[in-house]
């Protein structure tokens, strides 16, 4: 975020549906937010990542007016969260990581419950839960009770139900916890939805992968502070997960040997192409060799190393390219801030 530094950020705008700064939180001896900034673009699906403990459930509840900051400032579709509290509330819809939907009434039942609960009339209500029933591709199982959904349809009934207002921005906890594989898919479909009618989200995950997958833009929280905003490999800005992966490191050339004793012939090989300073690490018990090449030459340098291999007569079990995961950006960012703590 570009704010002038102690300058307090705006409520919100045409730009950003939530804004923090220097957003600072106390439980006893305890700091869970140590000036926490965030800047989350408009219409977007945007990552909070952090182990357990860093303090994103604790920033969740100060932007969804739930819990009080000690200090700092922040807003949330153009509400300041401590003056104007309501108003945030009208704006936001929040989804917890568990389904708050009843089991015994049916999907569309469950539906028009929340509008008249959001004080909708009993037609306007029973309109809200037709388009939403469509939206979230549950009009063949309207009539059907949740107790018999999958996850994912439990889910996706859950987050139908947070959006009886339509509000600006979506607040996901933990959103596809405990769900199969089919069941995440149907969660991701949705979420992408969302964005599409304009509806910013907010997304807590543990799921590296989910974050990858939906996410535009991702912040990572450690204790209390976002270190990617922080970081001098962003410019002060949030990062895309392209931009995380970027920051840590460029691509590298990984090659799997058929035959151990082709392994030195392909280490020389990987090593004509590595990167200066870098060199070729080999994992004898797999096969693999890899190294790191310089930035922006990654095709290049795997089609001299196919080239090279294919005129040696050497048989490989498999060549690619590949790219830091968010695993290894997480793990990279947290552990500089301890090492940086120490």
């Amino acid at each position: 975020m570009t704010t002038t530094p102690g300058e307090a950020p705006p409520a919100g705008g045409r730009e950003f549906s939530v804004v923090a700064q220097g957003l600072r939180k106390n439980y006893g001896d305890k700091r869970a937010l140590d000036g926490l900034d965030l800047a989350v673009p408009r219409g977007t699906v945007f990552g909070l990542l952090g182990p357990n403990g860093a303090g994103k459930t604790t920033a969740v509840r100060i932007l969804c007016t739930l819990s009080r900051a000690d200090g700092g400032s922040a807003g949330v579709g153009g509400h300041d969260v401590t003056s104007r509290p309501r108003e945030v509330r009208r704006s936001i819809g929040l989804a917890g990581q568990h389904p708050a939907v009843d089991e015994i009434m049916t999907a569309r039942q469950n539906l028009e419950m929340f509008g008249r609960l959001f004080h909708l009339g009993r037609a306007r209500a029973r309109l809200r839960a037709g388009e939403l029933l469509e939206q979230f591709g549950l009009s063949d199982a309207a009539g059907q009770q949740p107790k018999n959904f999958s996850g994912g349809m439990r889910r996706r009934l859950d987050l139908a139900s947070s959006m009886i207002l339509a509000p600006e921005v979506l607040f996901l906890d933990e959103p596809t916890t405990g769900l199969d594989p089919r069941g995440r898919s149907e969660v991701w479909q949705a979420v992408r939805s969302l964005t599409e009618t304009g509806t910013t989200v907010l997304l807590t995950t543990h799921y590296l992968d989910e974050a990858d997958k939906l996410a535009d833009r991702i912040a990572v929280i450690d204790r209390g502070r976002n270190v990617t905003d922080s970081s001098p490999a962003f410019g002060g800005e949030t990062p895309t997960p392209a931009a995380l992966k970027r920051a840590i490191g460029g691509d590298r050339i990984e090659v799997m040997a058929r035959e151990a004793a082709d392994m030195p012939d392909i280490v020389k090989a990987v090593a004509r192409v590595a990167a200066e300073g870098s060199e070729p690490e080999t994992e004898d018990a797999t096969g693999r060799i890899h190294a790191s090449v310089p930035a922006g030459e990654g095709v290049a340098a795997l089609t001299e190393v196919a080239r090279g291999l294919q005129e040696a007569g050497i048989t490989v079990e498999d060549i690619g390219l590949r790219r830091p995961t968010l695993d290894e950006v997480f793990l990279t960012l947290t552990r500089e801030k301890q090492e940086a703590a120490a």
